[in-house]
């Protein structure tokens, strides 16, 4: 992964592909500096699965911005939730099959310059019927995806304007 800071626009892009089913994966970027920056990150699915959900989850010094002017949206997914807290987001109610790329776009808050957060994906096990994929999604969105292993990926930025 890699990523470009526009410092005039406050806009921080990252790009790059996810290629595990049994890790989640927590990118630490390394910010020129702290303050509120929108994010729109790319990513290929270099798995064999179908992704239905993604979630991200912000460090101790990180939010995720919630206010009326702020978008908060992805191309693959329709709909998107942010806990009140607002250190977890979801996006949800689309797909992302493999080899294809998600593009999402949303606001981080950080006190700090290396902002950490994880990334899960949720993919329906093929036995699970549409009411059951729905009942487990709908706890998901509501509750959080169950941590798994970590893979830890720092991420340079190049810095313009």
């Amino acid at each position: 992964m890699a990523g470009v800071a526009d410092m005039r626009r406050r806009v921080l892009m990252i790009s790059g592909a996810i290629d595990s089913v049994d890790h989640d994966v927590s990118v630490c970027v390394n910010l020129p500096e702290p303050g509120c920056w929108q994010v729109i990150k790319s990513e290929t699915n270099l798995t064999d699965r179908t992704w239905v959900a993604m979630q991200a989850t912000t460090d101790e010094d990180s939010v995720f911005v919630t206010d009326a002017d702020t978008l908060v949206m992805s191309r693959q997914f329709a709909k998107s939730f942010i806990t009140p807290d607002q250190r977890r987001l979801t996006f949800y109610d689309g797909e992302v099959r493999p080899g294809e790329a998600v593009v999402k776009m949303y606001s981080l808050e950080t006190t700090g310059r290396k902002p950490t957060y994880s990334y899960s994906r949720y993919s329906p096990v093929a036995a699970d019927s549409p009411a059951d994929m729905a009942k487990t999604l709908e706890r998901l969105v509501a509750e959080g995806m169950p941590q798994r292993p970590v893979i830890e990926i720092i991420v340079p930025v190049t810095v313009i304007g």
